[in-house]
């Protein structure tokens, strides 16, 4: 009789557990987002969708901004995020190495699509990407789909290999830094972002507030178009709750105000479904640049 009311305890203690471990999942949602610019200022722009979120959801949430895109695979991988906010190639990485799914993609004046821009100074002799020849050069971060990703594809797709016929190349981070280096001249040319393919709504446009210093950067090449930034669920988030988060951010897309939140953090306008399929060029774009999945994931910034 002893050992079988111990056994109940036992029952109802370990019940009771799990109850207050997934109570206490409700009570927290944990937010990544990748840093497109530096992370104080995404971390600033975060905070009033954060404040969105807890107001309705009624949870405590809590924002973590990764100092690279690695950063925020990596707590997808560690159980450490609930949702995050992904570039494309960091979401083809998190899918192989994490259990997430892709509900949102964001979308620019309606069109969910983006392009990669090789830009150097508006004074430089550079015309095209075979004047990059033994020139100095910045991708983005190693995991940024227009930063680094597509625009190995389209040296590779020229003849180029960066390593090989580059003078130097290093990864300068977030598309504002790689921005600057131009600007600076620090390097001869970067990788970076546009959302249209004519140079009036890009990095340089949005990072650079003087419209003088606009006109010092000039884009040589632009990629096929690249599928949205997205948002990520962990796979295993209760379905009611993830349907009631991507209720909130296509909320958030009607709405003036939101969408103003929207473009502060990202400069997008708004979210549409997405699916994983939506993603397979940006695979395919690993397979043709060489770029090891698994490398990607443990390599940092230079």
């Amino acid at each position: 009789m002893a050992q079988k009311s111990l056994l109940v305890l036992l029952i109802l203690a370990f019940g009771l557990f799990a109850c207050g471990k997934s109570q206490s999942q409700r009570k927290v949602l944990r937010v990544g987002f990748i840093p497109a610019e530096n992370v104080q200022q995404v971390a600033r722009n975060a905070q009033p969708i954060v404040e969105i979120l807890e107001k309705k959801l009624q949870l405590e949430v809590q924002a973590f901004v990764a100092t690279d895109y690695t950063g925020v695979v990596e707590a997808l991988r560690a159980g450490k995020l609930d949702i995050a906010f992904l570039s494309p190639a960091s979401y083809v990485l998190a899918k192989n190495e994490a259990d997430v799914r892709v509900v949102l993609k964001t979308h620019r004046k309606g069109l969910a699509h983006y392009y990669a821009a090789i830009i150097t100074h508006a004074d430089s002799e550079i015309r095209s990407l075979e004047d990059l020849r033994d020139r100095t050069f910045a991708f983005g971060d190693p995991l940024s789909t227009s930063g680094h990703v597509f625009p190995r594809k389209m040296f590779k797709e020229q003849g180029l290999d960066p390593t090989r016929d580059f003078k130097n190349i290093l990864y300068a981070g977030g598309h504002d830094a790689a921005v600057l280096a131009v600007l600076n001249r620090k390097v001869d040319a970067a990788a970076t972002f546009a959302n249209f393919p004519d140079g009036k709504d890009a990095a340089w446009t949005q990072y650079l507030k003087d419209p003088e210093e606009q006109k010092k950067i000039r884009a040589i090449a632009y990629s096929e178009p690249i599928p949205a930034d997205n948002l990520v669920v962990n796979g295993d988030m209760d379905e009611a709750l993830a349907e009631k988060i991507q209720q909130i951010f296509l909320d958030l897309s009607e709405d003036p105000k939101g969408r103003k939140m929207l473009r502060d953090l990202y400069q997008i306008d708004g979210f549409v479904p997405a699916n994983d399929r939506d993603y397979d060029s940006v695979r395919e774009a690993f397979k043709i640049t060489g770029i090891n999945l698994k490398e990607a994931l443990s390599k940092k910034r230079k």
